[in-house]
């Protein structure tokens, strides 16, 4: 693609890099295809091949964004599938985070909407205040047709999410859990946002497991929010610096003794955090640092594949439809290693149909665009009721939260199910659906 960028609109780093992606583009229309939101909608400004044609435009003109280049950037879910089809390379994900940041820096967004997004950071970022939106969710309820009529979408779509059963307390894992037997390494576990509050037993899952086949995992003091849904949502400083925390934080305990990985369970975190050695690249304080600690960051099922032995104590046949969470197989190319490892441990792992399109989840998107987020969830339910599966099982938070929202099935991560085959607890899930502990 033709670019016509000024010189001194070069001479902004981030303004060269767009060109680059920009000029990567062919237009060529693979991408159009597994586009959620085209595949919907159809809309050529809709696809990532209009939306690079329009982020084109915003950045050669050096203006302000119109509503109508945010309206069809706010419809990405940075699900990242156009970045898997790309023939060319096109880094999609850089692009439309650089128009984010150049939306929320220009554009004045309505009252209620600056409102809404600015709170729904601060609670989702806070996992006490989260814990306790979500208790206040179980009242309101019956109020969403009420929101959703006076304009607060975005608020009804957050209720309705909420799980009607939550966790006693939104308990935190021990400072350090010792390896069991011989000690093999030592890592880090992000506890996460949203995580401790809606489903801790992912994470009590992951460091059971890591534990039990010899590792040491140390809960960091001082670290924070990722700062993904920041990231995303374009406030760039906000994120960089929840980043620049994170970093600190981590070192500490790398300089405290090695660290053979930093752990997460959630796939939007991993992805985020894989890639702040590019978000801090022109930060000569932390460059170095970033790219250190993007280099020691694993997926949990990642990190399990690589260390290649597990003690399965028994084979569970059990059909599960796995879903690939997007930031996994689109943002980290993380596709068969969780199904490796299911495969491994007896579970009968299924495709579902269609994949590759996203559930609708994509950090807050099922919240700020509650009626696409639907249509997505509707229609990967729809595709997985086809392969009749006894669970459902994705490798992110939101994904879980979103799925469940539409179906019966049990929906659980699938490190539970690992630490289920290797000796530990039965899926919380599965225990609330019920007569599931007999399998």
């Amino acid at each position: 693609m033709q670019t016509a960028f000024t010189l001194a609109q070069l001479a902004d780093p981030n303004i060269a890099e767009a060109e680059k992606i920009l000029r990567a583009c062919v237009h060529c229309g693979f991408c159009t295809a597994t586009c959620p939101t085209y595949v919907l909608l159809g809309e050529e400004n809709d696809s990532p091949r209009g939306r690079i044609h329009l982020i084109k435009e915003m950045l050669e003109a050096g203006e302000a964004a119109s509503r109508e280049v945010v309206k069809h950037v706010d419809r990405c879910l940075s699900c990242l599938s156009c970045m898997t089809t790309c023939p060319s390379g096109v880094h999609y994900m850089h692009l439309v985070d650089h128009a984010r940041s150049h939306v929320e820096a220009t554009y004045r967004r309505p009252l209620l909407d600056r409102f809404i997004r600015s709170k729904l950071l601060r609670v989702l970022t806070d996992p006490k205040l989260f814990r306790r939106a979500l208790h206040a969710a179980l009242f309101a309820k019956p109020l969403t047709p009420l929101l959703s009529r006076i304009g607060l979408k975005p608020v009804a779509a957050m209720i309705r999410l909420a799980p009607f059963r939550l966790p006693w307390s939104g308990s935190t894992l021990p400072r350090v859990v010792t390896a069991e037997g011989p000690r093999r390494g030592r890592v880090a576990l992000l506890t996460g946002c949203v995580a401790p509050a809606l489903a801790p037993e992912i994470n009590a899952a992951a460091a059971r497991v890591l534990a039990r086949h010899g590792f040491e995992v140390v809960r960091t003091p001082g670290e924070g929010c990722c700062g993904s849904l920041s990231h995303h949502l374009g406030r760039k400083d906000e994120a960089h610096a929840m980043a620049r925390r994170n970093i600190d934080a981590w070192l500490v305990e790398m300089n405290n003794g090695a660290l053979d990985a930093v752990i997460t369970t959630s796939s939007g975190c991993g992805t985020t955090m894989k890639d702040y050695s590019f978000m801090l690249r022109h930060d000569p304080a932390y460059a170095a640092k970033a790219a250190s600690v993007s280099a020691a960051v694993r997926d949990v099922m990642e990190f399990l594949n690589e260390i290649k032995y597990l003690k399965f104590v028994m084979r569970r046949q059990i059909k599960v439809a796995y879903h690939p969470a997007c930031a996994h197989a689109h943002g980290q190319r993380i596709t068969e290693q969780p199904k490796q490892l299911l495969a491994k441990a007896g579970f009968q792992t299924k495709e579902i149909p269609e994949s590759h399109l996203c559930c609708g989840s994509a950090g807050t998107y099922n919240i700020l665009q509650p009626e696409l987020a639907n249509r997505l969830r509707d229609r990967k339910i729809a595709y997985i009721e086809k392969i009749e599966p006894e669970l459902i099982a994705a490798g992110n938070i939101g994904c879980i939260t979103q799925i469940a929202a539409g179906t019966g099935i049990p929906v659980v991560h699938p490190i539970e199910l690992i630490d289920w085959a290797t000796g530990g607890l039965v899926p919380k899930a599965l225990k609330v659906a019920g007569g599931k502990e007999r399998m």
